[in-house]
């Protein structure tokens, strides 16, 4: 899968760097930089990048309003994934609910970002389950659960529960003996009841609730 991106970051030796170990992976385009939110607005309008890795402190207004503009004022907007240095930046959890389709850490092989890249250009989420626990909670990685107003069934909590460790549709399919169609029914009915904006924003709501529930799968 190849990937043109616009990336937003305000250092400009991190910009650079980023620009040049990228570019330097198979299937990888550069196509613009920008130094803060407004200009990284504007560059995915004019460019139209498939992919915008976005820094999320940056001047004028930051990676996640800048994603929040992105999706809501760019025809055919670009794909937005947030690249940070830190693993316990509270803003990042914030990514998800403004429609970013998930996160890397900065210090992450450069290979693992090129495939975050390639995962997002090709209209799918990314998700590393402990880098999100690390940033989200302090909670063992089973603590997954809905808040309890939720009103998921219980296949549906069992289905969060594997999308919070990681797992695929098809590997959810597999776990619960059910198909693909019905495993991607049950995670359409949990973002709309979770309010979620995507597949991460939804775990990320699942970290932050309570206690680990029993009798699911492992």
């Amino acid at each position: 899968m190849s990937a043109t991106l616009l990336i937003a970051a305000d250092d400009a030796v991190t910009r650079s760097g980023l620009r040049v170990l990228l570019a330097a992976q198979p299937g990888i385009t550069v196509v613009g930089e920008a130094a803060d939110g407004p200009e990284a607005v504007e560059g995915a309008r004019r460019l139209r990048p498939d992919v915008a890795p976005m820094d999320v402190r940056m001047p004028r207004c930051d990676g996640i309003e800048a994603t929040r503009r992105i999706l809501a004022e760019v025809p055919d907007p670009p794909k937005a994934m947030v690249i940070t240095t830190f693993e316990n930046d509270g803003h990042v959890t914030a990514a998800p609910g403004a429609g970013a389709s998930g996160f890397a850490l900065e210090r992450l092989p450069v290979p693992r970002i090129a495939q975050a890249v390639r995962t997002v250009a090709a209209g799918e989420e990314i998700l590393f389950p402990a880098d999100l626990r690390r940033m989200v909670t302090a909670r063992p990685l089973d603590s997954a659960k809905a808040p309890p107003d939720a009103g998921l069934t219980l296949r549906e909590e069992a289905v969060l529960w594997l999308m919070a460790t990681g797992r695929s549709n098809p590997d959810i399919a597999h776990a619960l003996t059910v198909s693909p169609e019905t495993v991607k029914t049950h995670v359409g009915n949990i973002l709309t009841k979770l309010g979620a904006q995507n597949r991460t924003h939804t775990v990320v709501i699942a970290y932050e609730s309570g206690p680990v529930l029993p009798g699911l799968p492992g």
